[in-house]
């Protein structure tokens, strides 16, 4: 596709196709309808019996079959025509709108989609100051816009195809050939349900013009934003409309709240008496406004109003939002630099007291980091660097305020979520596999060993485990990447990776049990991840204080020692150039 075609295309031409099928449709629809009147009511009406009969009801029955299936499938091409015309009409205007722009901008396009402009300040055609990065902006629509309409013809051109050959050769009568095709054209629109194989809603979503695409993200951003095999970029577009809807839901949920209660319905013996209704509407409304405060602070991330505007319009890298939803205590999963395009795939699971409002504020800097980190070591062993680094907080990470940090529960439920997270971007990723890097931080960790004892194992080539209290097995070769592709930084005053097992909570008995059904120096999750017996890779950390070097893997602060640094090469595929600690 190029310039020219696209812009001088009479797409109208595919209005009046469609009107000529819609008017056949028609035509056909009476055709059948005088078919039922004038045969079939009619013989059955008729007192006709007999071997003669009866063939001539079967051979009548089989008529009925096929007329029923052809009207099927001439609706399916008028179907195809309007989708085509959405999709060449999109793709058109979106062409035609940045040629404008260029024109405005006092940038000249050319056939092949070069862009020039004049240079000298004192011209009447001076571009102005920022031409060249109009430029790049504009001639990237451009290309956005010819790959539309290429993506349109190729989807088009192959369901007119295939019904045409059914239509040449007869399979066009066949009522299950018929019924596939309807279910076919109809599957277009139904996006599949949370879960489905990433591979398979690749499948789907490539199969969808543009037009489709874009109108399934603005009716349906709460599915489509947090379905993995759904492309970064169409992800992030969803969940940014869809976190304005729930910033704007839970407010209309907090005003339909009504007014306060009264605090207290008066006195006993002296003593107020609290209102029950009073602590009903208060603990609703708390609820509410913390999801409120977490969504805000994603959407204030997004909107440049944090750290200089890290994250905001035109930040580099760009901030992208894979992931938002209200279940359990809130899901947001963020990444700096489009997973789908880098050579390197960092994904961080965190692990204690991690909340909503924390993605907005410093773990979105955890991330960013990371990043930072990986393009530094990537530039120091002469890589270009190409990094995107996701925080991901799609599980209830555990809080103080429980039990839960005490239990494997919340690490399962979420391994499962990761382990298809990560399948999804080994699936939309373009062009040769990314190196991806899986870590966990504190309970975190436990997710990520959670996640690779699916079928099939984790979508990961490393695996980084900071603050790690065990990861649910006993050896590093236990998490499907191989032993010398997990690496450990354990902190010695870590008070969460020091934890001790269980066992050693509970007596002798239970100490013995966990050293006979699991032996090497425990955690509290399994085998401790630094020790010599789990067999990984132990990198050199700060010692930190028992109050701090729990936080201090991630550079905070510029702590942690060489904590960061070591995550930056393993992220950036350079784990053999890591500053070694003795296992513990």
């Amino acid at each position: 596709m190029d310039i020219k075609t696209l812009h001088d295309a009479d797409i109208i031409g595919i209005t009046t196709a469609k009107t000529a099928f819609d008017t056949l449709a028609t035509a056909f629809v009476q055709h059948k309808d005088n078919w039922q009147s004038e045969v079939i009511n009619r013989l059955n009406r008729s007192q006709w019996t007999g071997t003669a009969a009866g063939h001539a009801q079967t051979r009548i029955q089989l008529l009925e079959n096929e007329l029923q299936a052809a009207q099927q499938e001439i609706g399916l091409v008028s179907k195809a025509l309007q989708d085509a015309y959405d999709g060449f009409a999109a793709a058109q205007s979106h062409l035609i709108s940045a040629l404008d722009d260029a024109k405005t901008h006092k940038l000249t396009v050319a056939a092949d989609g070069g862009i020039t402009w004049d240079k000298d300040p004192n011209s009447a055609n001076f571009a102005g100051a920022d031409a060249e990065n109009q430029a790049k902006l504009i001639q990237a629509r451009i290309t956005a816009a010819l790959n539309e309409a290429d993506h349109a013809d190729k989807a088009i051109s192959a369901r007119l195809g295939h019904l045409a050959t059914n239509a040449s050769d007869g399979t066009a009568l066949d009522s299950a050939t018929a019924k596939a095709d309807t279910d076919a054209a109809n599957a277009l629109q139904q996006i599949p349900a949370a879960g489905t194989d990433p591979k398979n809603v690749k499948d789907w979503w490539n199969s969808l013009t543009d037009a489709q695409q874009q109108r399934l993200i603005l009716n349906h951003p709460d599915q489509l934003g947090n379905l993995d095999g759904i492309p970064a970029a169409a992800r992030d577009q969803a969940n940014r409309t869809n976190l304005k809807n729930l910033i704007q839901d839970r407010k209309r949920q907090i005003a339909d709240l009504g007014p306060e209660p009264d605090l207290y319905l008066g006195s006993i013996k002296g003593e107020p008496a609290t209102n029950p209704e009073h602590e009903k509407w208060k603990a609703k409304r708390d609820a509410l406004q913390e999801k409120i405060d977490g969504f805000q602070s994603i959407q204030d991330r997004l909107d440049g109003k944090k750290d200089g505007g890290l994250g905001g319009p035109n930040s580099d890298p760009p901030l992208l939002l894979l992931g938002i939803g209200d279940q359990g205590q809130g899901r947001a999963i963020v990444s700096w630099g489009d997973p789908d395009k880098a050579r390197n795939v960092s994904s961080l699971v965190p692990g204690l007291n991690s909340t909503m409002a924390g993605v907005g504020g410093g773990d979105a800097m955890t991330a960013k980091r990371i990043y930072d980190s990986a393009v530094s070591s990537a530039t120091t062993n002469g890589d270009a660097p190409s990094v995107a680094s996701v925080f991901w907080l799609g599980y209830d990470a555990p809080q103080l305020d429980g039990p839960s940090v005490l239990t494997e529960d919340r690490a399962v439920a979420g391994g499962a979520d990761y382990n298809k997270f990560l399948a999804g971007l080994r699936t939309t990723h373009e062009g040769e596999p990314a190196h991806v890097t899986a870590q966990g931080h504190s309970y975190g960790s436990l997710v990520v060993g959670q996640a690779t004892q699916h079928p099939g194992g984790l979508a990961a080539d490393d695996i980084v485990l900071v603050g790690s209290p065990g990861t649910g097995v006993d050896k590093a070769s236990q998490l499907g990447v191989g032993a010398d592709h997990v690496y450990v930084g354990a902190a010695k005053n870590d008070p969460v990776a020091n934890a001790p097992s269980p066992g050693m909570l509970g007596g002798l008995g239970e100490l013995i049990y966990e050293q006979i059904n699991h032996p090497g120096k425990q955690g509290w999750f399994g085998t401790d991840p630094a020790s010599g017996d789990f067999g990984g890779q132990r990198f050199s950390v700060a010692d930190g204080t028992t109050t701090d070097s729990h936080d201090n893997y991630f550079g905070k602060h510029g702590a942690g020692g060489d904590s960061l640094p070591n995550v930056g090469k393993i992220v950036s595929g350079h784990g053999n150039t890591i500053t070694r600690q003795d296992p513990r």
